[in-house]
Parts: structure tokens; C-alpha cells; sequence
């Protein structure tokens, strides 16, 4: 907004100048109030009309380069008109053409700059093809929303080296969680100081970059939610949604984002287990039926085991008949191979 800002002072400065040096002709060339009184009128039509454009966030300061370069061309353009307009009805002056034709050029030119500032989204073209969107060298970068910070496996897996990618942090992300290490709820406030602390531990490694960006996502007001500035912001970087959200999960995917959902990614490296194999698991409590026990891998994998209903807090060996995926993760079934003997 502070360039933006600024066009706006350059374009009344210059045609302020403009208005004065015509003024000060009028002097000499009277019948030529009437070319001034217009150029004023378009100067403040310019601005209005400006005004009253949807207002978008700055970011993309090649679009000022870009509504110069059109604006030139329309203002060439057109000048080419006014003179021949002014050959053969108004036989004005040359140098009140000239005035004339510096004045529209510089409405033009803010026209367009403002046009394309403003709307520089949604400018798209076949040839050659323009995005005024934000470019990342390198590897896409990794957009880590506040669930995932507070969760803590992101720094577990950042220490793996499996992310060659660096990590994001939105401004807004972090704002978002120091309000929640303020609030006055305890569950809240420990969640959010969990959050900031593995946000210091993912800066202080030496095994992942983490940057704190504070570019404000395009498209998006002030006041509107996280998940929507996320996948604003994740769109305008080129880069991954990394959460554990299942309905923002769902949504940055429809909206075209690549998402990782870091449950999906425990779930798949759980252990595969085919039936027949045997392992060696501790039974922890009862489960549903009366003559079963259930147990846990490392990995937090529950296993039901047939028969095992006597043998709470040991480990024993089983034999494993099925496994089953579900949205909360993999179980497996297996069956204790003294189960019988021992339920009998």
C-alpha cells in the first residue's frame, strides 16, 4: 500500500505541474481555458475511477513496469488520434497539443499501473504467457500451518533430513499462535507455547531452513480466516501445505494445492504386516470380545490378538491373521498361539 500510495502522489504532483504551466498560458492563449478545465476534469475522473477499483494487496512490483509499458503504448496510440482530431476540428496550438497529449499520457499510465496492481491475479496471457505471481528458485518450499507446529512431529521429521525444502512460516501463522500461548485457557495456552517452542527448535536446527515471511497472501482481507490465507499464500509461493487438519487437508486440495498431511505420512510408515508373520507384542488391556487382549507396537499400532485375554502386561508372541486400514490409522488381528489352552 505504501507504493501504492505513492503513485497516487506522483500522479497529483505531475499533474498539478501540468494544470499550473496550463494556467499560466491561459495568460497568452485564453481561448484555451477550456482544454485546462477538461485536463482537470480527466485528472480527477482518473483518480476516482482508481479509487473505486476492487483494492487488492501489493506484492508484485513488476506490474508497475508492466501498466508503464501498456499505458506508453495506449498514450502513443492515442496522441496519434488527438492530433489528427486537432488537424482537422480544432486547430489548437502546438503548445497546448503538447500539453494535452503529456496530460492524458500520464492518466493513462496511471490507469493502467493502478489496473494492473490491482488486478494482477487475474491477469493471464496466452502469448507470450504472464502470472504476476510470486516465483521461488529452487525447491518448492514447505507452508507449515499452526496445527502442525503445535503437533511437534515436523521437527522430528525435519531432523530426518527428509525435507530438502525449506520451511515457511507465515507471518499471520505465528501471530496465530502467540494468541494462543496468551490466552487465558490453560489447554490453549500450553498448546501455543508448545507451538513456539518447536518453532525455536526447527530455527535452531542446522539440518532445515525455516523462514518467517511476512508477505501478506493475495486476494485475502485482513479479518479472514487462517486456512483461507493459507492456501492464498500457498498458492501465491508455489509451495506444499504441510498439516494435519483433515477438513483444510481436503479444501487446499480442491482449491489445487499440494498438501502433506503428516498423519497420512505416520500412516504409511507404520509397519506392514502380512498375514502369517509372527511378532512379539504386550498385551495391555482386554478388548471388545471377552477373550481377546489388545497391545501396541512402537509405532502406536494397535494389535488385537485372539485368546490373549489372560496374559495382561505380558509379551508374548502372536501369529498375525489380518490387518485393516481406517481413517484413525492401521490395526492388525492377530492370534495368540496358546490362546485356546489358555482360555480353557
Amino acid at each position: 500500500m505504501i507504493l501504492l500510495l505513492f503513485i497516487r502522489g506522483l500522479f497529483l504532483v505531475t499533474a498539478t505541474a501540468f494544470l499550473l504551466v496550463g494556467l499560466n498560458n491561459t495568460a497568452k492563449n485564453p481561448q484555451d481555458i477550456q482544454v485546462f478545465i477538461v485536463g482537470l476534469v480527466i485528472t480527477i475522473l482518473a483518480i476516482a475511477v482508481e479509487w473505486l477499483i476492487p483494492k487488492k494487496p501489493l506484492s508484485a512490483l513488476a506490474g508497475i513496469f508492466f501498466g508503464l509499458l501498456v499505458g506508453m503504448l495506449i498514450s502513443w496510440a492515442m496522441s496519434r488520434v488527438i492530433e489528427m482530431l486537432n488537424l482537422i476540428f480544432f486547430g489548437l496550438g502546438e503548445d497546448t497539443m503538447q500539453m494535452v497529449i503529456w496530460l492524458m499520457g500520464v492518466c493513462i499510465c496511471y490507469l493502467t499501473i493502478s489496473l494492473v496492481i490491482r488486478t494482477k491475479d487475474d491477469v493471464r496471457f496466452v502469448i507470450p504467457y504472464v502470472e504476476f505471481s510470486r516465483q521461488t528458485k529452487g525447491l518448492r518450499p514447505l507452508v507449515l500451518d499452526t496445527s502442525v507446529i503445535i503437533d511437534g512431529r515436523i521437527a522430528d521429521i525435519a531432523e530426518t533430513k527428509l525435507f530438502d525444502a525449506p520451511l515457511i512460516v507465515p507471518r499471520f501463522v505465528l501471530n496465530e499462535l502467540q494468541l494462543i500461548a496468551d490466552s487465558a485457557e490453560k489447554i490453549k495456552r500450553n498448546r501455543g507455547r508448545r507451538g513456539l517452542d518447536m518453532l525455536n527448535k526447527l530455527q535452531t536446527s542446522s539440518t532445515i531452513e525455516v523462514k518467517v515471511d511476512d508477505t501478506p497472501p493475495p486476494g485475502i482481507e485482513e479479518h479472514s480466516g487462517v486456512d483461507q490465507k493459507l492456501i492464498a499464500f500457498s498458492k501465491n509461493c508455489d509451495g506444499r501445505l504441510v498439516t494435519n487438519d483433515f477438513n483444510l487437508n481436503k479444501v487446499a486440495t480442491l482449491r489445487g494445492v499440494d498438501v502433506i498431511n503428516i498423519n497420512e505420512l505416520a500412516n504409511a510408515l507404520k509397519t506392514v504386516t502380512l498375514p502369517g508373520e509372527t511378532m512379539r507384542v504386550k498385551i495391555i488391556r482386554l478388548g471388545e470380545e471377552s477373550h481377546q487382549g489388545v497391545g501396541y507396537l512402537d509405532d502406536g499400532t494397535m494389535v488385537v490378538v485372539e485368546g490373549a485375554n489372560n496374559k495382561i502386561g505380558q509379551t508374548i508372541p502372536i501369529t498375525v491373521t489380518s490387518s485393516l486400514q481406517t481413517s484413525a490409522g492401521r490395526m492388525i488381528f492377530g492370534k495368540y498361539e496358546n490362546g485356546t489352552n489358555a482360555s480353557s
